[in-house]
């Protein structure tokens, strides 16, 4: 089935309208647009009360105090740490000099797909100091990523961040034969994978593409990904680039347990924005993009100026505590113990926390009043945490995120001097630094290269070495030395890793498993007054993302709404787009699914 380039802009104009029908989650401006399956947002119009105790001042949190507070609401949020959650970054303490800042530390680097849209609408509606906003001045395009492949004897390679240069467009025509081109075109820098074998990979995504949503959540959701990509039997390429560490360098994801759908969907939301075709995804985006940063520490970008805005707006922090037991009465929520022991009394209570800090929260009278809540405590955690190396030399690598393929700890990093597109050695520090390497340690559990032990066993100064050392033979294979130890001038672990006398992770971070989707909270629950947000709600892109919590607060707004009776304007919920060139073939897999067959690719 092809569809022309005239389409395809036609289906592009139509972003305007296709918000309008977003407003409330739902997503219907284009037909067969896979969403999650949830409960319809109840109006039960029983309060018209308007304060609202937001419990987590995170990416969730912040996002619906700017959401509830543009509508007329009066938001407290309360904190028992920090804001920004696991967005925010950090001063590496005592290491300013001469009027410079402190050298920048972050909870991990940031990543901006294209396919982000939630994220990007919030930046936007940001102002700054001295004009303009947080998306236009400080969020920035990244051309490029680099590959490298641990311990293959091969130098790393730059893999574009766009694919929009491999669709073929003779004729105006886009076709499925085309896209399958395009996507096995774009993958033809991963090493050692034969020929076949990265087409049978490239068709098992073509496979998510074309199933229709009953499919996918009936069907897809309950595979892992690793079994979806029959990764049994390939070569040892195959099994450790493609099918599992380009799954936890794109998207933090463990392939032998992440669903099938979760991982093929947000797969095919990468490639689509990629591929510049689909309007509705960030315009300055539309001529292909799938990478962008903060041209800057995230704090000083990014969540001080949100912060900054929302207390203009008349939000109120409340720090340094957290709710520590919800009282229920009658099957609603009468008031939040706080850990000081004081009562925090609202018309609307918002529990905006991970799931470590909410699951102790679920006590029996409150899973009784909503015993789907129980499934929470089914949902796993895992860590991703983010490491800094300070370094004597600006780097020579080409403005990129770095994808270190095969690592024992899954590392993925950014020199951060040229993006950010700033002098280090003026900037930040003592003088001596002149870039800033920022590490992602996404694997906990294995062993490494240096000590046999894994992350999780290592002493602060064990991790800092072992991820260093298996950064520098990745990066350093082929003869080109990247990264050199004389170069290291010191380093930052994020401080929510600390030893007390074992490792603790102030920041753990849901992972999504197969079968998971069942068990994941909607932001209203049975509860009038009790709403959930967080990366581990129901969402469109149904993975730990700051896209997905900011998505969750903004679903929280829209059921306080209803709740409330309110007649105020609900908050844009996207879906993640796709090429409307598939809507054919979903439309055939349905048929198919629904008659007991299996999708007409699934060989």
């Amino acid at each position: 089935m092809d569809i022309d380039r005239n389409d395809i802009n036609r289906r592009s104009a139509l972003k305007g309208a296709a918000a309008a029908a977003v407003l409330a989650g739902t997503a219907v401006a284009l037909p067969n647009v896979a969403v999650p399956s949830a409960r319809a947002v109840p109006r039960v119009g029983q309060s018209k009360g308007r304060e609202v105790a937001i419990f987590g001042g995170g990416m969730s949190g912040l996002t619906a105090a700017h959401e509830l507070i543009e509508r007329g609401f009066r938001v407290t949020v309360y904190e028992p740490a920090f804001l920004g959650g696991k967005a925010r970054s950090h001063d590496v303490p005592n290491t300013a000099r001469g009027g410079r800042h402190h050298l920048p530390g972050e909870h991990g680097f940031r990543f901006y797909p294209g396919c982000y849209q939630h994220v990007p609408d919030t930046m936007e509606r940001i102002p700054l100091a001295g004009g303009g906003d947080v998306k236009h001045r400080h969020l920035v395009n990244v051309e490029a990523a680099v590959v490298a492949f641990d311990d293959a004897g091969y130098a790393p390679v730059s893999a574009p961040a766009s694919i929009m240069g491999f669709v073929d467009h003779a004729a105006d025509i886009v076709n499925l034969e085309n896209l399958r081109n395009a996507l096995t075109t774009g993958l033809k820098f991963v090493v050692d994978i034969p020929p076949h074998e990265l087409a049978y990979f490239v068709a098992r995504e073509l496979v998510i593409a074309t199933s229709c949503e009953e499919r996918r959540l009936g069907q897809w959701e309950k595979q892992s990904w690793l079994q979806f990509v029959k990764a049994d039997g390939k070569s040892p390429a195959y099994r450790a680039y493609l099918a599992g560490a380009l799954t936890r360098a794109l998207v933090a994801a463990k392939s032998h347990t992440a669903s099938a759908r979760t991982i093929g969907q947000i797969g095919l939301a990468l490639a689509t924005s990629a591929t510049g075709l689909v309007g509705q995804y960030d315009a300055e985006l539309v001529n292909g993009g799938v990478d962008r940063i903060l041209n800057g520490p995230t704090n000083h970008t990014w969540i001080d100026p949100w912060v900054a805005y929302l207390r203009s707006r008349g939000v109120r922090f409340a720090m340094r505590t957290g709710v520590s037991r919800f009282q229920v009465a009658g099957k609603r929520i009468t008031g939040a113990t706080m850990s000081d022991g004081s009562t925090v009394t609202a018309d609307w209570f918002v529990a905006a926390m991970p799931i470590d800090r909410l699951k102790p929260l679920l006590t029996p009278d409150l899973v009784g009043a909503d015993p789907t809540l129980a499934g929470i405590h089914r949902l796993q955690d895992d860590w991703m945490v983010g490491i800094q190396y300070f370094l004597s030399r600006e780097s020579e690598v080409p403005p990129s995120h770095i994808a270190s393929l095969g690592t024992p700890w899954a590392l993925t990093g950014l020199f951060q001097a040229k993006p950010w597109n700033v002098d280090f050695a003026k900037t930040y520090g003592d003088g001596t630094v002149r870039d800033c390497l920022s590490i992602d340690i996404s694997e906990w559990e294995k062993p490494g290269i240096l000590y046999g032990k894994t992350a999780k066993q290592c002493t602060r100064k064990e991790i800092a070495r072992e991820a260093w050392a298996q950064m520098s033979r990745a990066m350093n294979a082929g003869g080109k030395p990247i990264l050199r130890d004389e170069e290291l001038v010191s380093w930052s672990l994020d401080p929510g890793i600390t030893w007390s006398p074992t490792i603790q992770n102030a920041t753990p971070l849901m992972v999504n498993t197969a079968g998971s989707y069942a068990d994941r909270p909607t932001a209203h629950t049975r509860l009038p007054n009790f709403f959930i947000a967080g990366d581990h709600v129901r969402t469109n892109i149904d993975l730990a993302t700051m896209e997905g919590a900011n998505e969750s607060g903004r679903r929280v707004t829209n059921a306080i709404l209803a709740a409330a009776d309110s007649p105020a304007r609900p908050a844009p919920v996207f879906p993640l787009w796709e090429l409307p060139m598939l809507d054919p073939f979903k439309d055939e897999d349905r048929k198919r699914y629904r008659a007991g067959q299996p999708h007409v690719l699934d060989v």
